[in-house]
């Protein structure tokens, strides 16, 4: 019974760290991305990558998480997942990251909106209906409510799943990536964070 319970809480938190990658316009989310400085309590102090240094409030039950490589051809029709990519001149999609999503998270924002990973960056949650092999890479053709598109993944794009991590994970120096919402004087309250571990940086 204790495993059952560990491993339901296990898929609990994935779920919860999947929605990172879901769109929420009534909360309007922050997204912060950077290294973390320190944490002091409740209070995670990150420096963005546009040069300044925030400071973040983790409430207790804050879902932790960080993420794993997994091989691209792990992607198989059926596969549920998360894609930033840019839109070319010629309107098509090129994949910048992959997230697998955990069966437990399936339809986590689901649908097709603007991304701020980069200049014309778009975030597909989708379920992966065909993989083909392309001469750039793989093309996968999406679909989810509302609509459809194809993306091309790259050779060296990162694809990555989400797995636990905990607050010890959160050590100064590792690369972070936190959606939050606007708190008073300046601070954020985050809402789920997700960890650089073992070396592998989250990539959205």
């Amino acid at each position: 019974m204790t495993i059952r319970l560990k491993a339901g809480a296990a898929l609990a938190a994935m779920a919860l760290a999947g929605s990172a990658l879901a769109q929420t316009p009534d909360a309007k989310p922050v997204r912060i991305r950077g290294n973390i400085v320190s944490l002091d309590g409740d209070v995670l102090k990150v420096h963005r990558r546009s040069g300044d240094t925030v400071a973040i409030d983790l409430a207790a039950n804050v879902p932790i998480s960080s993420v794993k490589s997994m091989p691209l051809s792990d992607i198989k029709p059926g596969t549920f997942v998360g894609t930033a990519a840019t839109t070319g001149t010629d309107g098509k999609l090129t994949a910048t990251e992959v997230v697998v999503f955990p069966e437990a998270a399936r339809g986590t924002g689901e649908g097709h909106y603007a991304w701020d990973l980069g200049p014309n960056s778009t975030m597909t949650n989708a379920n992966v209906d065909t993989v083909v092999q392309g001469t750039d890479g793989r093309n996968l053709k999406l679909s989810y409510k509302g609509g459809s598109n194809e993306v091309t993944v790259p050779p060296n794009v990162p694809v990555v799943t989400f797995v636990p991590a905990a607050r010890p994970d959160l050590a100064p120096g590792r690369q972070v990536f936190v959606v939050a919402k606007s708190a008073s004087q300046g601070t954020y309250a985050a809402q789920r964070v997700v960890v650089e571990k073992n070396g592998v940086v989250p990539p959205m």
